[in-house]
């Protein structure tokens, strides 16, 4: 067995070694002092680790360091006793191992417990039966010793001794069985108990149900071994369940959190009934409430929400709503969302009069605590009052005068999302609109944001539903308008401001009145009022004036659309001539003062030519009232928010759906399912929790059907070839793409008829790749094989390369041969995700980095290349379905995908086609945008390298 294929436990850093000299090393060994010998040893066992045999340090280590008693030494010792080669060649012990098992013998019986105990923890590590046979009387001697840190280590002993070689204490499960009724330390109990688990679980039974009444005043170490205990036994012997089903109820109350967390998660699969899930639920719960770290709150919360996808368990876990909203004590967004999320998905009608009791509470602290996430915290809280109305419509008409509050908040996130609701509301349910346009009206006056009050009027103007609030609405606008015409009364206030101005430098004269001051130095100086800076007064406008002034004129179209559709559904309502002409006549003086505001020097920034066709259209609809426009005015506006509601309504129904499990259906002549015999993959109650625990830790483990071999994803097709099939050494790689880390199996072929002495896998990164550890040298028979294995890690999205060389040494001369490159693709990073529209344009504001990728592509159809980007990049189209559905020759989306590293990736598609010619190509650009260089780069280059294979992909087919 090669070096590299050997058994090693103990893993240390090996920085690069400077040449050595064994000659040197072993004149240090014999005649250097105490600390020289140390420093020697560690340089030793680095050596060893790179790869280095040293065979003839053996007996000089043996005579001159073993003897010694220093305890440095006898640690470092351990370690060079572990990975030195202890067989010979043809596979027998080396004789001087006698030597070396005589001095494991000594230090058995030596007087320090530390090195008793540091002693029994590497026997455990050994896997040669004829060292350790000598040693057993010793290691039984050491179970009675008066220290609990020698007994432990030596049940430990025995427990990998009787598991790899039984013969050797064949009475090895009596033997601690004995040892586990005499012994009081909590730490000895449970590594007797874990043995017995293992080795005899007759007797760990045995002795559980002769103390199962103290098991809640056992430490918390044995508390979990035994919770280990119970859930195998009963997965094994269901019949098991009711004699220790008492016992995981009470462990629940234990005062360890790992132990409650364990016995949570054991009684849910072990019992389905009403009051066992409920206690473990509970329990959750107050893990997440009384725990600190955020991370523990974030892993009970996931568990929480998978036990909410078996339906029986939903149905009990749905009368827990109320203590499930306790977590919202929590600061932390991320736990915050996730809990309100859970709360949604389980709220019933039973309970929603509370909950929305609770989330008011929640609102009104918002407002008098200052936290970074509290602006992100109050839209949450907006969001789930909107989805709880949505979904419990009786609810809404307590919900809203609540939220209408937030019209006026500074928090321009949390105030859109507010109107988003009303304005969904507002349309589905009609018998709310009078209690939402008084609401609305009343927080008018009092909104901060332009985007709010364009967003306000436009829905006051399209749902006014009499005469009477035609006028309201009028005299609110009037309101936040201030007096019109504009440019007349600003002209007005400036002359006014002047006249003043004039007056008091001229009416009163001058005085200089001088005071004397104390400056900070303690000097004295003296202020005269020429000295006095000049404040400048503030002007202080109406909210939809200051706007215009500021040169915000598209407020002024929408104010111009609502005032027109207003006056238009008066003229229906009011049958009075004069009233109309009234109302009219105010709408059209407001829409011309506007314009003749645009036009004139007053605002910063002049009316733009669209906004001046808008308001101009306005004008005229007013003035001429033709049938057509008066259409689109009156019913099309709603008729389009109508069928965009509907349509988000059908793409949340099919998200649904496809999320869905589907229901269990049993028919007649299905086959009856054994439980003894039946698969635990479908089951999750009788799942194996162990099991598939230590599954998804290992990583890329896959199924080896047919379907698999054939898939893209299957390993056949993930392999890279090194080198070419000529090569003295061939070589290639299988990569497999963890969490965060790259593992590369590479195998290397011996074509020659040499042996290959060192032959060394030597690799190098370029990207956020960081080699873990430089591979063992090999040596390889003449047409041999063997696998070598690297770990590279990953820290950020972003395309790798991997590169390197393969060095052996040949009876003559050293060789080196090129490797081929390994490019880490970022696809194995992205996942698709979904963000709100809000969010992606703040996004799109934040990051900094931008890559802009031309389209250059065969392809002719616009929803063709669409669905090809997604498929090649990982990402998710965030623009509906129905807004890309038909053909007008251009097409605009947004996309959106989330590494596992937590990393934002926004794209922006704009391609366009000319609608005659059906054979063009599609043109246009992608805009990538992320928080990192690399992430835009990458994705960048991946959208390029998959245009570039679908046009190679193309001629090689025509």
């Amino acid at each position: 067995m090669s070096l590299a294929e050997s058994a090693c436990y103990t893993l240390i850093n090996v920085p690069d070694i400077e040449p050595f000299n064994e000659m040197q090393i072993k004149q240090e060994l014999e005649k250097g002092e105490i600390h020289t010998k140390i420093e020697t040893l560690k340089k030793v066992i680095q050596l060893m680790l790179n790869g280095e045999k040293l065979p003839g340090l053996l007996m000089t280590i043996i005579r001159f360091v073993l003897p010694l008693q220093n305890h440095t030494i006898k640690k470092l010792l351990l370690i060079y006793w572990e990975i030195v080669p202890k067989v010979s060649a043809d596979g027998k012990l080396l004789h001087e191992m006698i030597l070396v098992c005589d001095a494991y013998r000594k230090d058995l019986q030596h007087p320090n417990e530390f090195l008793r105990g540091s002693t029994l923890r590497f026997l455990c590590k050994l896997k040669e039966p004829e060292l350790l046979e000598p040693l057993m009387p010793a290691i039984r001697a050491c179970l009675d010793h008066r220290h609990s840190y020698v007994r432990r280590n030596a049940v430990l002993a025995i427990f990998t001794i009787y598991k790899n070689f039984d013969w050797l204490v064949p009475d090895g499960p009596e033997l601690i069985a004995n040892f586990l009724d005499t012994q009081q330390d909590m730490s000895c109990k449970r590594n007797a108990f874990l043995m017995l688990l293992h080795a005899d679980q007759e007797r760990a039974l045995n002795y559980l149900a002769s103390c199962l009444d103290q098991v809640h005043n056992f430490g918390d170490i044995l508390q979990l071994v035994i919770v280990e205990l119970i859930y195998k036994v009963c997965h094994t012997n269901p019949n098991e369940r009711s004699r220790f089903i008492r016992c995981i109820y009470n462990l629940l109350n234990s005062t360890s959190n790992a132990v409650r967390y364990e016995a949570a998660g054991t009684l849910v699969t072990l019992s389905t009934a009403p009051t066992a899930i409920k206690a473990a639920v509970s329990c959750y719960i107050e893990l997440v409430i009384k725990e600190a770290d955020n991370n523990v709150k974030l892993i009970v919360l996931d568990r929480l929400i998978a036990l909410k996808e078996n339906e029986h368990m939903e149905r009990v876990m749905q009368d827990l709503v109320m203590d499930i909203l306790r977590i919202l004590a929590s600061t932390d967004i991320e736990v915050r969302r996730k809990t309100l999320s859970l709360a949604m998905d389980l709220v019933s009608s039973r309970n929603i009069d509370e909950m929305v009791l609770v989330l008011k509470k929640e609102v009104a602290k918002t407002h008098n605590i200052e936290h970074e996430d509290t602006g992100k915290y109050r839209q949450l809280l907006v969001r789930t009052l909107h989805t709880c109305s949505i979904k419990f419509p009786d609810v809404a008409q307590s919900v809203i005068p609540s939220l209408v509050e937030f019209l006026s908040d500074t928090n321009e996130l949390a105030s859109a999302d507010v109107l988003i609701f009303i304005r969904e509301a507002i349309e589905k349910f009609p018998t709310l609109r009078p209690l939402i346009i008084e609401k609305l009206l009343e927080a008018f006056p009092a909104i901060k944001s332009t985007k709010i009050h364009r967003s306000s009027m436009w829905i006051l103007g399209e749902y006014a539903a009499s005469a009477k609030e035609v006028i309201e609405v009028f005299d609110v606008i009037q309101q936040t308008l201030g007096e019109v015409p504009i440019v007349e009364m600003e002209q007005r206030k400036l002359n006014a401001e002047n006249s003043a101005e004039n007056e008091q430098q001229n009416g009163t004269g001058i005085t200089n009145t001088a005071s004397t001051k104390i400056t900070s130095d303690g000097t004295y100086a003296t202020q005269s009022a020429f000295s006095v800076p000049v404040a400048t007064k503030k002007e202080n406008r109406p909210p939809l004036r200051q706007y215009l002034m500021d040169g915000d004129f598209f407020i002024g179209t929408t104010l111009a659309a609502t005032l027109t559709k207003l006056v238009l559904k008066y003229f229906e309502w009011e049958s009075k001539e004069i009233e109309r002409n009234r109302v009219c006549t105010t709408a059209m003086l407001i829409m011309s003062s506007i314009m003749h505001l645009g036009k004139s020097g007053f605002p910063k920034k002049q009316i733009t030519n669209d906004d001046l066709d808008r308001m101009f259209l306005c004008l005229k609809t007013l003035s001429e009232r033709t049938p057509e426009i008066i259409q689109v005015f009156k019913t099309s506006c709603r008729e389009a928010l109508a069928g965009m509601l509907s349509a988000q309504a059908e793409e949340e129904m099919q998200e649904k759906k496809s999320k869905k499990k589907q229901a269990a259906k049993v028919q007649a002549d299905d086959p009856i399912a054994f439980t003894q015999l039946a698969s635990s993959r479908n089951d999750q109650l009788s799942e194996n929790v162990f099991e598939s625990s230590l599954n998804q830790a290992l990583a890329g483990t896959k199924s080896t059907a047919m379907s698999d071999v054939v898939s893209s994803s299957s390993k056949l097709n993930k392999i890279t070839q090194l080198t070419g099939f000529s090569d003295p050494v061939y070589a290639e790689a299988y990569v497999t793409v963890n969490q965060f880390d790259v593992v590369i199996d590479v195998l290397i072929v011996n074509q020659t008829s040499d042996t290959l002495q060192n032959c060394t896998l030597e690799l190098a990164t370029v990207g956020d790749l960081k080699l873990v550890e430089r591979p063992q040298p090999v040596v390889l028979a003449p047409h041999d094989f063997c696998n070598i294995k690297a770990n590279v890690k990953v820290s950020s999205t972003e395309n790798g390369i991997i590169f390197g060389n393969i060095v052996y040494d040949t009876t003559n001369t050293t060789n080196v041969v090129v490797l081929n490159t390994i490019h880490i693709d970022i696809m194995d990073y992205i996942i698709p995700a979904t963000c709100t529209d809000a969010e992606f344009r703040t996004m799109w504001i934040e990051f900094e980095w931008e890559n802009k990728v031309a389209v250059n592509t065969t392809i002719t159809d616009l929803h063709e290349y669409l669905r090809v980007l997604l498929k090649s990049t990982n990402m998710k189209c965030l623009t509906p379905e129905k807004a890309l559905s038909g053909q007008c020759g251009f097409m605009a989306a947004n996309m959106y995908a989330k590494s596992i590293f937590g990393e934002d990736a926004l794209a922006n598609l704009s391609i366009e086609k000319p609608i005659d010619n059906p054979d063009a190509p599609v043109t246009g650009h992608i805009r990538i945008r992320a928080k990192s260089q690399g992430m835009a780069l990458s994705l960048g280059d991946k959208i390029n390298h998959s245009q570039k294979n679908l046009q190679q992909e193309k001629v090689i087919a025509a």
